[in-house]
């Protein structure tokens, strides 16, 4: 399960469908040098998103992988 403080890098990792959900937030983490660094949480306030909608869809995202 993706919180506040996983790692942007880690959630990217884990599915690759995870930029995807990034970049629909305005979120450009693959080419962004912050999601080595960087928590979901604080990504997300730097971009002013919503972080629970946000981890609310990447954990709907991880949720369905461990499904099949």
């Amino acid at each position: 399960m993706f919180t506040r403080s996983t790692p942007i890098i880690e959630a990217l990792r884990s599915h690759s469908q995870a930029c995807e959900i990034f970049a629909k937030y305005g979120m450009g983490c693959i080419g962004c040098m912050g999601s080595m660094t960087e928590t979901i949480e604080t990504g997300a306030n730097m971009h002013d998103i919503d972080v629970e909608a946000l981890l609310a869809e990447l954990n709907d995202l991880l949720a369905g992988a461990n499904k099949t």
